[in-house]
Formats: C-alpha cells, sequence, structure tokens
C-alpha cells in the first residue's frame, strides 16, 4: 500500500471528482470520470498510477462505486457527511462549495485524520445479497405505507366505510374488495351472503363475521358526493388498488426468498435464535451487521453504529445528552424491532423495560435502552459464532436466582 499517497472522492449521480494528494498535502492528481462502464475503468487507471493500493476516502460506505474500489484492492475509508460538513471551515471561510473542493477535503481529512476511520471490510456474497433483498423489501414496504395512505385518505373524502371494513385497507382482502366495490354504488345492494361468499373465496382470516362486516361498512359516516364526482373517486381508488397489488405481492415474494435465503446462513440461523427475532427482523440485523467481525472490534461500537446510545455534550459546567441522530438507521430500526418483540417471550427483556419505565423513561426510551441491552449479547454471539443460549445469558440467569420476571 502507497502509504504517502491519499486519495478523495466526491461521488454523485453522473460524475466523480477524484483528487490524490502527497503526505504533503500537495496536489498530485485531480480528475473527474463519468459513472459508467468506461468512466470506472479509466478511474482505475488513474489510480493505478499512484500505486497498487490506495488510501480513498469517499462519503459512502457501500455503492457501485465503492464495490468497484475494494474490488480493485483499494482501502476505502467511509466518512460521514457530517464530518465533512464540521470540517469545510478549516480549508476556506466562504460557504461554497464544489465537487473538487471536496475531493481534496476529504483526501486531506484521511492524510491528517486517517486515524479516526476504519477502512472497509469486503462482505460475503452472501451478505451482499441478503442485504440487497432485505433493503429492497423495506423500500417496497415504505411504498406500500405511502400508497396505503393515499388510498386511505381517497376513501375518507367519499366512502369512509371501505377503509375500516378490514383491518388494513391495503391487505390481499382489502384491496380485492375495493376492486370489486370501488364506490359506495357498486356496493348498495351488498348483502351479508354476498360477503360471506367473498370472505370464503378470499380466505378470510379474521375473526369478525359477514354480519359484522357489513355493519361497520354500514355504520361509517356516508358519502357526500355526487354522481359524477362517485365515478370519478371510484376511478381513482381503481388506480390506487392496481399499483398497491403488485407491490404487495413483491414484498409477499421478498419474504418468502429472504425467510428461505436465512435458513441457508450459519449466521441467519445464529440470529434467528434470538428471542422473537422471526425471519426478517433477524435479516434486517443480519444485513447491516454483516459477516466481517473485525468491524466492531466492541459492544460499544455496535452501539454506536446502531444509534443505541446516546451523545453527550459537556463544556465546562455545562452537561447535556441528546438523541444519538448520526448512525446506520437501518440497523437502529431493526434492532429496536426486536426489543420490543423480545420483552413479550424475555423474562429478562420485560424485566429490563419495565425498570426503564419505573424510573420515568417513555416506551421508546425504554425499547432503545433495551435495545443496548441486546447488543452486547448479540454481539458476543456473532463475535463467538454461537447461536443465543439462554443458560449462558447472565442477566437471565441472575433474574431467575432473584425470582424476578
Amino acid at each position: 500500500m502507497s502509504n504517502d499517497v491519499f486519495a478523495g472522492l466526491d461521488w454523485a449521480v453522473h460524475t466523480h471528482a477524484v483528487c490524490i494528494i502527497d503526505a504533503a498535502g500537495a496536489v498530485l492528481d485531480r480528475f473527474e470520470v463519468a459513472h459508467d462502464r468506461d468512466g470506472l475503468a479509466e478511474l482505475k487507471r488513474r489510480l493505478l498510477r499512484h500505486g497498487p493500493r490506495l488510501r480513498i476516502a469517499i462519503e459512502r460506505p457501500s455503492g457501485l462505486i465503492v464495490d468497484a474500489l475494494v474490488e480493485a484492492g483499494h482501502e476505502v475509508f467511509p466518512i460521514h457527511p457530517n464530518a465533512v460538513k464540521a470540517s469545510r471551515p478549516r480549508y476556506r471561510s466562504h460557504g461554497a462549495k464544489s465537487d473538487a473542493s471536496d475531493a481534496y477535503l476529504l483526501a486531506d481529512l484521511l492524510r491528517t485524520d486517517g486515524h479516526r476511520w476504519r477502512a472497509l471490510a469486503q462482505q460475503s456474497d452472501d451478505i451482499r445479497a441478503l442485504r440487497a433483498l432485505v433493503r429492497s423489501r423495506d423500500d417496497l414496504v415504505a411504498a406500500r405505507v405511502a400508497a396505503a395512505n393515499q388510498l386511505t385518505a381517497t376513501l375518507q373524502a367519499f366512502w369512509p366505510g371501505a377503509a375500516c371494513i378490514f383491518a388494513d385497507v391495503a391487505s390481499p382482502i382489502g384491496l380485492a374488495f375495493l376492486r370489486r366495490y370501488p364506490s359506495p354504488r357498486s356496493a348498495r345492494r351488498l348483502t351479508e351472503a354476498q360477503l360471506q361468499r367473498f370472505c370464503k373465496v378470499q380466505h378470510y382470516s379474521g375473526r369478525r363475521s359477514a354480519e359484522d362486516l357489513l355493519s361497520r361498512l354500514r355504520a361509517a359516516a356516508p358519502g357526500r358526493v355526487g354522481e359524477h364526482t362517485e365515478q370519478a373517486m371510484a376511478d381513482v381508488v381503481r388506480a390506487h388498488v392496481a399499483v398497491l397489488v403488485p407491490i404487495v405481492g413483491q414484498i409477499t415474494d421478498l419474504t418468502r426468498r429472504i425467510e428461505q435465503f436465512m435458513h441457508s446462513l450459519p449466521d441467519g440461523l445464529l440470529m434467528m435464535s434470538f428471542p422473537r427475532a422471526g425471519q426478517v427482523c433477524a435479516a434486517q440485523i443480519l444485513a447491516e451487521l454483516g459477516d466481517v467481525r473485525e468491524r466492531f472490534p466492541s459492544a460499544d461500537l455496535l452501539a454506536a453504529e446502531a444509534g443505541a446510545v446516546p451523545v453527550t455534550y459537556q463544556s465546562g459546567k455545562t452537561r447535556s445528552v441528546a438523541f444519538r441522530w448520526a448512525c446506520n438507521h437501518r440497523l437502529r430500526q431493526a434492532i429496536t424491532c426486536l426489543a420490543d418483540n423480545s420483552r413479550h417471550a424475555n423474562d429478562w427483556a420485560r424485566s429490563t423495560y419495565q425498570a426503564a419505565r419505573a424510573r420515568g423513561c417513555d416506551h421508546t426510551h425504554a425499547i432503545r435502552i433495551l435495545a443496548r441491552a441486546w447488543l452486547r449479547v448479540i454481539w458476543r454471539a456473532w463475535t463467538d459464532r454461537k447461536p443465543y443460549d439462554p443458560a449462558l445469558h447472565g442477566g437471565l440467569a441472575k433474574l431467575a436466582l432473584t425470582g424476578g420476571g
């Protein structure tokens, strides 16, 4: 590795600005490459002129450009955009920004403060595949929620009953109902027997009878729209349903693929061994955690990455503790989901949560405290490559001895 050469890459959608400097901070090379096949090939050639293995700073920890650099044998150091933004006043007093200047800033930060960051370690192909599946599913779930909210708002405006007849308007049976009955007029003559047959065809598994469902539909506030408006709104409902149906189907398919994949991975079985981790939540944690053990040499580093510990500000006699915003948000969401689920199946988790609530913490704060506690256990199991064993869980054993829970 060339210890006296540092590179900074300011990435963008179409072009990337690159700056290469020496140990004294002098610019050795500065150029831009396009984000295409030829551009990436040119990037590798220009970097190779300064050594076979360079240290390169970039503002993102993943993506095609990062994969290309790591596969080429370079050490890639992701630097958080907040750190880059806070460092700009060191180089210029004005507020102007350019890709070229940020590329130099990244390279120089790596030269002067490189000991503060860790180089990316390439994850296995299995983890990269799992991460692609999990993140794509998460994005589709977010799209489903947004589309379902739009559909609900549309129904509330002219037919509230259809929004509440089933628990979830975007469930398969809820969408099937709206596809068949998109307006009050279309369901005006709907009978209990017809609704019962519909539910049977759709394999409705809810506990409400057709009579109860029909009562919910009829009891809702009636819409107050004209005939032409109702027809237009029905067309809008059909459009929303047409968007939601394939999204819901793809989420189901991806969920099935993730579940199958998790059972084929040793670390997948490890992560699913935790109480109420399930398969999707365990996959979300593993996808962000990865399989490179050197990435998190301590549980504290993992907790900071997951945003499960606060940030302390102290100056003189002033001291404050604030929520940690800069973290891996996907990992935080997954680990808090595990923590929330676990308190319903694990005595130690329930006791930890209740103790936090007794100290005056609200629900979300107590869940983060429990998540922080679980991260210590997860880190140890992940580091030792051993599934969760309640018999080896010191906190659970201590709780059993004291008769708690």
